[in-house]
């Protein structure tokens, strides 16, 4: 499967950041409080957009040539995004960390850190480079790496989105208590794109700041996932092809 490549991939850079990880840890405790990304997407009235910084994906390809990423970020932010998130992983999305370092600082809202985390050592990179929160995706960890995980970001004071793909996933984070879960509407073996996911989810995932991700391409969509009770969205490809999209999004949609 795709996403056994990707892992893979990400399995090696862990075992070369494992040797430093004393020193990033040391790093990420010396950074500055992280800005609220719980707080960020529940604020009342429309819907709050995770905006997404990324050059390429897996599925769609390059999604722009001229990738300047904080360019993007400063525009999200002026068009009304509530979080932006960055792309990390190096070999199928064409991430930086450098990316996130250089956005963090020209923006004022949080900044989330968007890889395949799989090691805490991840998470001292994340909070030494600038992220405010990291992305969990629970379907490429057991249950004792999520729970650890979950428990070093907290140490750290990084914030978490735990991402499901699955009712079954849904069961395993609710464990955690989280206060953000991301539905993603994606299937990462197939890369199938299906909004309804998110409607079959929300009861799941209640209780919460809840995030649709993936599939969301007009206004009309954030509309469909303020109903089902979601707080947030999080979009990349739309949002990288016409920026301008957002705007017309958090200025006019569903309050």
């Amino acid at each position: 499967m795709f996403l056994d490549a990707i892992v893979s991939s990400v399995d090696e850079r862990v075992e070369r950041l494992v040797p430093v990880s004393r020193y990033l840890r040391d790093r990420a405790e010396q950074m500055p409080p992280v800005r609220s990304l719980a707080q960020a997407l529940n604020a009342p009235g429309a819907v709050a957009v995770i905006a997404e910084c990324k050059q390429k994906s897996p599925s769609k390809g390059w999604l722009t040539q001229e990738y300047d990423p904080v360019l993007q970020a400063k525009t999200y932010q002026k068009n009304g995004a509530r979080a932006i998130s960055v792309l990390t992983e190096p070999h199928y999305f064409a991430g930086e960390l450098a990316h996130l370092e250089a956005v963090r600082p020209v923006v004022d809202v949080p900044v989330l850190r968007k890889d395949f985390v799989r090691h805490p050592v991840q998470l001292f990179e994340a909070r030494a480079h600038g992220a405010d929160a990291a992305l969990l995706i629970v379907r490429i960890v057991d249950d004792a790496q999520l729970l650890d995980l979950y428990q070093t970001a907290r140490e750290i004071g990084l914030g978490v989105l735990v991402e499901i793909h699955s009712a079954r996933e849904a069961d395993r984070a609710m464990r955690l208590d989280p206060a953000v879960v991301g539905v993603n509407n994606r299937d990462l073996d197939t890369f199938e794109t299906r909004l309804e996911f998110s409607r079959e989810m929300a009861s799941a995932v209640g209780g919460r700041v809840r995030v649709s991700e993936s599939g969301i391409a007009s206004a009309a969509d954030l509309a469909a996932v303020k109903s089902w009770g979601y707080q947030a969205v999080l979009v990349g490809e739309s949002l990288m092809r016409d920026s301008r999209l957002l705007g017309e999004w958090t200025h006019g949609n569903a309050h």
